[in-house]
């Protein structure tokens, strides 16, 4: 362990990219997808070594290697803030949302996973707990789902590994299928009973009064959360369908800066404010979204990317859950030594150190694409 008060000076991080096919096609309601891409940023100081990663295309390494890595170089590794705002700074004139900022969250997740290894601890015991176990939900059910798959997946979780909450995607083809939207949702409901928690996804797909209409409907099955009912860049349609509805309505995975959830914190938009520490900054940033929704008097849920997430999800009083989303759970699995496991419906993110996931390089080679 570095002796407390002297400076550990930042390597240049590596960066990596990776691509992996999807085990079946999927899609939601505004998009198909068949690939995933995992962009890793590896960040080492001393004897230690902090990866992050951030999930979108591969430009996001060029933005990282070229831009982002010179500026950390040098920086002490315990001095998180100076680095987080030397790297805003820097992309000043570049712009913030997009790439940019997901190439952040990468170096801000392994600044704080080097952070905590640096000094052998594991990283939710650096952030300080709030809770032991965080909960999950698991998510999936795409649109190109059929029953048989639907019923399975979702079953799997309810009832194999006991998680009382899931989530599928609603809104097929920008909402011009809700006979099939509100079939799927009755044959979820079907599957997992009437104890465990269902909510839906619609990915801002429905206009405002289709929202309110199928939102209606949707609490015929009890539906408890409906995610981006309309888009989440339209705060008056999130507001319009909050209020006309028994379900809490749930949005802010595309933030990618504070000022984002003040506005739609602000403009009580949302029941349920979602971050995405892969997005939006790091855990940086995302602590600060967690303290500015209870501000509000809002629990926050964390999206995707569930392994970047649990340990600051333990250290946040006012979080909801942890999305368990199939995509990025089985890349997850497959690249990292010390996977959590959701059995339960929780995790608990206190083993090992920093945020206790080893990157399996060897295994993984195959998917590199850059």
């Amino acid at each position: 362990m570095p002796r407390v008060g002297c400076a550990v000076k930042l390597q240049r991080p590596a960066v990596s990219v990776y691509t992996v096919p999807t085990d079946a096609p999927e899609a939601d309601g505004t998009l198909s997808w068949d690939t995933t891409t995992i962009v890793v940023a590896e960040v080492t100081a001393g004897p230690s070594t902090g990866t992050g990663w951030t999930y979108g295309p591969a430009a996001i390494a060029e933005v990282l290697d070229e831009q982002l890595g010179p500026v950390v170089t040098g920086l002490d590794a315990f001095d998180i803030p100076a680095a987080h705002d030397a790297m805003c700074r820097a992309m000043r004139d570049t712009g913030r949302a997009g790439l940019v900022s997901r190439a952040i969250s990468a170096v801000d997740l392994a600044l704080w996973d080097l952070k905590a290894r640096l000094l052998e601890v594991p990283l939710a015991r650096l952030l300080g707990l709030a809770r032991e176990t965080v909960p999950v939900y698991g998510s999936g059910g795409f649109t190109t789902y059929h029953d048989t798959h639907l019923a399975a997946q979702l079953g799997g979780w309810v009832h194999g590994q006991g998680i009382p909450r899931v989530k599928i995607k609603i809104g097929e083809d920008w909402g011009r299928a809700v006979s099939r939207d509100l079939s799927r949702v009755r044959s979820a409901r079907q599957v997992i009973g009437a104890r465990a928690e269902l909510y839906v996804d619609a990915n801002g797909a429905y206009n405002r009064k289709q929202a309110v209409r199928v939102g209606r409907v949707l609490s015929d099955h009890g539906v408890g959360l409906f995610e981006e009912p309309v888009s989440s860049d339209d705060l008056t349609g999130l507001r319009m369908a909050r209020d006309a509805l028994v379900c809490d309505v749930a949005a802010g995975e595309y933030g990618y800066d504070l000022p984002y959830f003040a506005r739609m914190t602000a403009a009580g938009a949302v029941d349920c404010l979602q971050v995405d520490a892969t997005r939006c900054g790091g855990l940086t940033e995302f602590l600060r979204a967690a303290a500015l929704a209870q501000a509000h008097g809002l629990e926050i849920s964390a999206h995707c990317a569930p392994h970047a997430h649990a340990a600051v999800a333990a250290s946040v009083p006012n979080l909801r859950h942890i999305e368990w989303f199939h995509d990025h759970v089985r890349i997850e699995s497959m690249f990292f030594d010390g996977a959590l496991d959701p059995t339960g419906g929780a995790v608990r993110p206190t083993a090992g150190v920093g945020h206790g996931l080893t990157l399996r390089t060897e295994d993984i080679k195959d998917y590199r694409t850059g």
